[in-house]
């Protein structure tokens, strides 16, 4: 006779297989272990399903997942086996890997219910690759994520490992990858790491063991050298020492719970100003974020009251926060009015544009040399810099969304011999120093309060500053926000309408009141403003992105998040230099926007949750 439920749990053992080799092969983690334990006492067949349905996929942002357990979740595990696939994909690549060896740094972020840390996946890589021979050098503590690839470069080894989940949710960790050049990888490594990964899943001899590389002479721990070069550097970016010593502009500087505070306050010492107030329920790191919904000062001014109460209390006009692995960097400042405005990162990239190119003209000796300078932004951020560039006489080149694609190419410009001054996208992200060729929050808040002490001694604001420079480059108003979407097959029709939009391969010919005058899919390779059809940015068929020119001049670019699950959108409206109804242009821009959430997006029909303040 069979037991009762015999047919259920039969079938329940035969879909867990998998999970059960895990549990006998895999329980060194035991937080994790009781986990999937307890699930498979319970029979609960949809929660495995979740947790061991797929991996997580490797791409050119490496991994970003839940803590948790499963292969679909960031774990000691996963790390491991990514790791191991890492490794071997470097011998591949470099001859001289156990002489140069790599660099893998950590942030700040833990989650108790599954043990994980950023600092024990951080150890349990390094001993992957000590293992093998490779030597590692593992930062002591925490640290911003651009010191990665400032170390990358700094040390010429062969790659870089930073474990961080930006600003994502608390539950959420990463492990961002850089390669010897000092940038974020693009493919073709992605792919090749990604198949180096699933052949390399079972852990190696003492993978778990994580103490074993305390002893080892191939672990090295860069954290003092770094903090002394690094800042040395950046000081290269000082033009106005005497100017810092002595403004009496205060800043206020939140870390949003994250790395930020002791790096910001040295960068500050570093350029000879006195130290910004910090938010003091917010400097010290704590994986909780408990002060904020997001830890994403993107996400507006939520994020920033705690820090607008230090600024009234303290009588600071200017507010500078990162996001918890301080690479990017979000800026308020008071208004005659005393209301707060924070800057876009559009409009700061416009200043800080602005400002770098200016501090370089008037510190160049030689006037030939603006024939080698250059700016970069992504191709959804304003196309501010190509003005300031049309009349200033430098070079201006558009890339793909991420700095992946602006530290490779300033890498490729600099390798030519040309000067890269200046990177930005919209996402609050500068690269305002070429010692490191990825966004950097830490240099970037610094250059920023030069930049405000030394306006004040013009007794000028950074808002009035930014007039001046729409005022003599012309007015680029934008506007971007996106829609959550938790469902792959409902994004995957939007864009599909848009493509075939009034019949098959038709894409729409206006929106609303406004004539589509171009179209751009970088997802398909397809641009109707070259002669062959053909787009001449990188096409990738694993993301969507259309871009839409209008006829009035705006231009509004639909795409798909890497790290989140959300549908965003970029516009904006450029005007030449002397149109100054910007409330006009603010009002044309704003139904633009309407008519493309109303158009294309379709949030009823797609249930779609708009983004909320």
């Amino acid at each position: 006779l069979k037991p009762r439920g015999w047919k259920r749990k039969a079938v329940l053992l035969k879909q867990t297989k998998p999970h059960l080799e895990y549990l006998i092969l895999y329980p060194q983690n035991p937080k994790t272990y009781a986990i999937v334990k307890q699930l498979l006492a319970e029979g609960n067949a949809g929660e495995l399903q979740k947790y061991f349905g797929s991996r997580m996929e490797f791409g050119t942002a490496g991994l970003r997942a839940a803590m948790g357990a499963g292969i679909s979740h960031m774990n000691d595990l996963t790390i491991i086996q990514t790791t191991q696939g890492f490794c071997r994909y470097l011998e591949k690549n470099f001859s001289d890997l156990k002489k140069r060896g790599v660099v893998i740094g950590f942030d700040a972020r833990a989650d108790l219910s599954s043990g994980g840390s950023s600092k024990r996946f951080a150890r349990l890589a390094a001993n992957t690759f000590i293992s093998q021979g490779v030597p590692v050098y593992l930062f002591s503590d925490i640290i911003p994520t651009p010191f990665v690839p400032y170390t990358v470069t700094h040390l010429k080894l062969c790659a870089g490992i930073m474990v961080t989940a930006s600003h994502n949710p608390k539950q959420d960790n990463g492990y961002k990858v850089y390669w010897e050049n000092g940038a974020q990888i693009i493919s073709p490594h992605d792919k090749g790491i990604s198949q180096a990964i699933e052949e390399n899943q079972e852990p190696w001899p003492q993978a778990w063991d994580d103490k074993l590389i305390d002893s080892s002479p191939l672990l090295h721990d860069p954290y003092a050298m770094v903090n002394k070069e690094y800042f040395k550097d950046i000081q290269k970016q000082c033009f106005y020492r005497n100017i810092n010593k002595e403004t009496n502009l205060k800043f206020v500087h939140t870390s949003v719970h994250g790395v930020g505070h002791k790096f910001v306050q040295l960068a500050f010492k570093a350029f000879d100003l006195s130290p910004p107030f910090a938010v003091p329920e917010q400097k010290d790191p704590d994986p909780d974020f408990p002060t904020v919904k997001y830890p994403n000062p993107e996400e507006g001014k939520g994020v920033l009251t705690l820090s607008f109460a230090l600024a009234e209390k303290d009588g600071a006009r200017i507010i500078l926060a990162n996001d918890p692995d301080a690479d990017r960097l979000a800026v308020a400042e008071k208004q005659e009015s005393g209301e707060w405005k924070v800057f876009s990162g559009n409009e700061l990239g416009a200043l800080l544009g602005w400002w770098i190119f200016t501090c370089w003209k008037n510190n160049s000796r030689d006037t030939h040399a603006i024939k080698d300078i250059y700016m970069l932004s992504s191709t959804v951020s304003s196309k501010i810099l190509r003005a300031i560039a049309l009349k200033e006489g430098f070079h201006f080149e558009e890339t793909l969304t991420g700095f992946k694609w602006m530290g490779n190419r300033a890498k490729q410009l600099m390798d030519q011999g040309k000067a890269v001054l200046f990177a930005f996208e919209e996402a609050i992200g500068y690269m305002c120093c070429p010692a490191v060729l990825d966004k950097d929050g830490v240099s970037a808040a610094v250059i920023t309060a030069e930049m405000a002490s030394f306006l004040a001694t013009r007794n000028l604001s950074l808002s009035q500053q930014l007039k001046a420079v729409y005022d003599e480059y012309g007015f680029h108003i934008t506007k971007a926000s996106y829609f959550i979407c938790h469902d792959p097959k409902i994004i995957q029709q939007l864009f599909d309408n848009l493509r075939n939009f009034d019949g098959k391969n038709t894409y729409p010919k206006s929106c609303g009141r406004f004539k589509v005058s171009g179209v751009r899919d970088l997802t398909t390779g397809y641009d109707s403003s070259q002669p062959d059809q053909k787009a001449i940015l990188p096409t990738s068929k694993s993301s969507q992105m259309i871009t839409f020119t209008f006829a009035n001049g705006g231009v509004a670019t639909m795409r798909t998040s890497g790290t989140e699950p959300k549908i965003k959108y970029y516009s904006e409206l450029c005007a030449p230099p002397g149109n100054s109804d910007v409330e006009q242009l603010k009002k044309e821009l704003d139904e633009l926007v309407s008519a493309l959430e109303k158009h294309f997006f379709q949030p009823e029909k797609n249930k779609l949750q708009r983004k909320t303040e």
